[in-house]
């Protein structure tokens, strides 16, 4: 009997290490940084995907199929010689027969409640078509492709690979030195690859420059439609940027703007926003942009402990009038938001609606607008801002999350000098038409 047992054990154990040797094999390596193809400077860098993830191959045929740790995992071994284990609760969880899984809505029908999660593959064959055929406990079966299942995999380089296409993650951080990114107006709207181009380099860089619009209101309203729609706030579908008698916001007069990112009240913030000049004053009323992202990294760097209370300080932010119609906003913001890696993911600071009220203890106060202070000279550094005068006919469009815009004070005439129509986006929208675009193009290359 303990002979037996002795046997078991071990055939156990050497099952378990050849299970763990895989699962640690899937974790791949550390990542290198790859970079835009803009001209790059010594104060520009990339975060982004791996050039190894690049060289991960997703159209292998399968070689064989085997089960592991008592069926609760499947491994596939690809003809490449990788291999692939997938956890038999999550194979369970994404069967594509028509029971489980609407294929003209692309959505999962199984419910929750029944799927078992110490499900255990019954049987694990490879058919002639190269097909992963599974048998569940139930008799129910599963079946999957090839392709689909590498696209899946677990591995670490493997998941890099696939969030980076479906987020386009990676950024190229700039200065005072960025070559701004142009592209025409008419191209944008007739021609695919163009648009899938300025939506890129848009989520790479920031920002890009539309030349050759019409000199007239609507052409923002031409712009959303080629991404879907754009985003109505309390200002209206778009706005019009002038000096204006009783101004209901800052940006309505001659003033200087510092450096803010647009609509903090507001809880979830707009992503993208587009400036259409459409007339300019001959002297002052120059725009300034700057790469926030770069300029919290350099804050991080340089004085963690203000980056610590600026990623962790509630600040209220206030908006109340009327325009499209009447509104009384209020919201709580960090000024640097954070993702769970520590990586600022949106910037919420607007001077002008920072409210009055401020809900923390009264010994952090200074400690917050020292903190805040830093920030802001970070921003406010000649080697950090760029600077421009748009034209008659150019649109801007920035990442409202990641930008902060300002802009040059000028002199107020007896008619409107300065001109420029607004609009705002969403990440969302955009991101939906970058990924069709990105389908659309690569099927023609």
């Amino acid at each position: 009997m303990w002979t037996a047992m002795a046997k078991y054990l071990l055939r156990t154990k050497v099952h378990q290490d050849h299970l763990r040797t895989l699962l640690q094999a899937q974790k791949g390596k550390s990542m290198d940084q790859k970079h835009f193809s803009l001209i790059r400077r010594p104060w520009q860098h990339s975060t982004g995907t791996a050039q190894a993830v690049q060289a991960f191959n997703t159209s292998a045929p399968i070689q064989k199929v085997e089960a592991l740790d008592k069926n609760q995992f499947v491994c596939v071994h690809w003809e490449d010689g990788c291999q692939s284990v997938y956890p038999s609760v999550w194979l369970r969880d994404n069967c594509q027969c028509p029971d489980c899984f609407l294929h003209s809505a692309k959505a999962r029908k199984l419910l929750l409640e029944n799927l078992d999660v110490n499900i255990e593959a019954k049987a694990v064959t490879l058919t002639e078509q190269k097909k992963v055929y599974i048998i569940w406990p139930d008799n129910h079966t599963s079946e999957f492709e090839a392709e689909w299942l590498k696209k899946r995999c677990f591995s670490e380089q493997a998941r890099a690979k696939i969030q980076e296409e479906l987020f386009l993650s990676e950024r190229q951080y700039w200065g005072s030195d960025l070559q701004l990114p142009t592209m025409t107006f008419d191209e944008v709207l007739n021609c695919d690859e163009s648009a899938y181009r300025w939506l890129v380099t848009l989520k790479k860089v920031g920002i890009v420059l539309l030349t050759g619009a019409a000199i007239g209101q609507g052409e923002l309203l031409k712009l959303g439609q080629r991404i879907g729609f754009l985003r109505l706030t309390f200002y209206g579908p778009t706005w019009q940027v002038q000096d204006k008698m009783d101004a209901n916001n800052v940006a309505y007069t001659t003033e200087k703007l510092s450096f803010h990112t647009d609509y903090p009240v507001l809880h979830h913030p707009p992503g993208i926003q587009f400036l259409h000049c459409i007339k300019q004053t001959p002297t002052g009323g120059e725009s300034e942009v700057v790469d926030g992202f770069h300029v919290a990294h350099k804050l991080k760097e340089q004085n963690p402990q203000a980056f610590q209370i600026l990623t962790s300080t509630l600040v209220d932010f206030t908006d109340t009038g009327a325009d499209y119609c009447d509104f009384s906003m209020q919201a709580k913001q960090r000024i640097l938001d954070t993702d769970g890696k520590g990586q600022v993911v949106r910037i919420n600071l607007n001077n002008a609606t920072r409210d009055t009220i401020l809900d923390i203890p009264a010994e952090k106060v200074k400690p917050f607008y020292g903190a805040l202070k830093d920030f802001v000279n970070l921003l406010n550094s000649e080697e950090n801002k760029y600077t421009y005068k748009m034209k008659p006919g150019e649109i801007v469009v920035f990442d409202n999350w990641r930008l902060l815009h300002g802009r040059q004070s000028y002199r107020a005439g007896t008619e409107v000098s300065r001109h420029l129509e607004g609009a705002y986006g969403d990440w969302d929208v955009v991101m939906s038409r970058l990924r069709i675009l990105q389908k659309n193009v690569l099927k023609k290359m």
